[in-house]
């Protein structure tokens, strides 16, 4: 039941604030050097890197929730226990790449 909630929280986050914050950086690029200049101020601060993460977080919870209804669909893990494994692992799978992500952005790419 949570997987399935998130499936949507995650899809509507992703179209709402993903979205917006699409159409600001768009409109930052169009509208020259300094208001780029403050959209870039505001996604590199803690505030603007804590939306950037959860919807990095939002998309892959979303992806991996999503491959997990491909799987069902086509027939497979409708048992009890593999049903409950695949939502564990969306979630383990979307923090972890998550965060391993967000380590080789901010900590360099090596």
């Amino acid at each position: 039941m949570l997987v399935s909630i998130l499936h949507r929280v995650t899809g509507d986050g992703l179209a709402i604030v993903g979205g917006l914050t699409l159409l600001w950086w768009l409109y930052a690029v169009a509208a020259g050097g300094a208001t780029y200049a403050g959209f870039q101020s505001v996604a590199t601060a803690w505030y603007g890197r804590v939306v950037l993460i959860g919807l990095t977080w939002a998309f892959l919870q979303h992806l991996f929730s999503g491959l997990r209804h491909f799987v069902l669909d086509i027939g497979a893990g409708y048992e009890l226990r593999a049903n409950k494994r695949g939502a564990i692992a969306t979630l383990v799978l979307s923090i972890l790449a998550t965060v391993g992500l967000w380590a080789w952005l901010l900590l360099g790419r090596a």
